[in-house]
């Protein structure tokens, strides 16, 4: 007798029709932050440049700041590689240059004045997570060696805050001097 099975679920289809509306969805978004057009963002907008239908926009992210946040995530998701020198100096000193260089790409740095202009909390959360995870990671197999390091609120206060917030609110070089300095000044 034949084993039955039942059908795959209606609304998955890896790689089908869903992924390619959120590739499209993710570029206008890209390309709408960095364009020098004034044109606000809004989802009738990014669905006319994704060549989409808005409401299909709105049933997938509902809000502009839903959607902002998905593309952060997904941007800033894997795209800096925790470092493992063996040191916890050299390794949130690799993190941070790595993290100031990426803050430093004009289109990295369009997304992320976005996200958190646009979408408030749950935009800043999209921006922090993953760093934070990464500096967790970071501490983590620090205490592991035998280490004392710092709490994960005084790494993210003294390392991720300023880089973020001289990228984003000022126009101030995020130089390699300075940023080993956030290092130096964290850990004395």
């Amino acid at each position: 007798m034949p084993e039955l099975t039942s059908p795959p679920h209606a609304g998955s289809r890896p790689g089908g029709r869903s992924a390619r509306v959120r590739a499209a969805v993710h570029r206008a978004i890209g390309e709408l932050i960095t364009d020098e057009a004034v044109e606000p963002l809004t989802i009738p907008v990014v669905a006319a440049r994704a060549g989409v239908h808005a409401t299909t926009v709105y049933r997938r992210w509902g809000s502009i700041g839903d959607l902002l946040a998905d593309v952060a995530t997904s941007r800033f998701s894997g795209d800096i590689v925790v470092p493992d020198t063996g040191s916890l100096r050299a390794d949130l000193e690799r993190y941070a240059a790595d993290l100031a260089k990426d803050l430093c790409d004009p289109d990295t740095l369009a997304l992320v004045r976005a996200t958190i202009g646009i979408g408030g909390e749950q935009g800043a959360a999209a921006c922090r997570g993953e760093r934070q995870q990464q500096l967790e990671a970071i501490l983590e197999r620090e205490q592991a060696r035998g280490g004392q390091p710092p709490s994960l609120e005084r790494t993210t206060d003294a390392v991720l805050a300023p880089l973020y917030y001289r990228a984003v609110f000022t126009n101030e070089p995020l130089s390699p001097a300075w940023t080993l300095g956030l290092v130096a000044n964290l850990l004395g």
